[in-house]
């Protein structure tokens, strides 16, 4: 199942645990965790907080489009990121293409000599 930016809730399903595995093989920097019916999280190391600021920023415009937003923080050059679809109680294909394009746009940052 492929959703379309600003689908509506209505035609977005819950991933079972056979999709959900077989799509965070794709993800392995991503943990899964059944807390809330099933959310992934990941944390992403800059080099500096003007890189992990702007990597949110990005971010955010894709979440816009699709309006599927994130829940995460950001301490000085580090971004903490979990996804999970509140209105199926869990994991959707909205989180996966979330997800998707997160690590698509942490490949265009430095990143920090030694990750701590």
């Amino acid at each position: 199942m492929t959703t379309l930016p600003g689908a509506p809730s209505s035609l977005i399903g819950k991933l079972d645990p056979q999709a959900a595995s077989e799509h965070l093989r794709g993800l392995p920097q991503w943990q899964f965790d059944t807390d809330r019916g099933g959310l992934i999280t990941r944390e992403f190391l800059f080099a500096d907080f003007a890189h992990a600021f702007g990597f949110m920023t990005q971010l955010a415009v894709v979440a816009e489009k699709a309006d599927h937003h994130p829940e995460w923080s950001n301490v000085y050059n580090r971004v903490s990121i979990t996804l999970t679809t509140h209105d199926v109680n869990g994991l959707s294909m909205n989180d996966i293409e979330l997800a998707q394009a997160a690590d698509r746009a942490y490949g265009q940052f430095d990143r920090p000599l030694v990750e701590s």
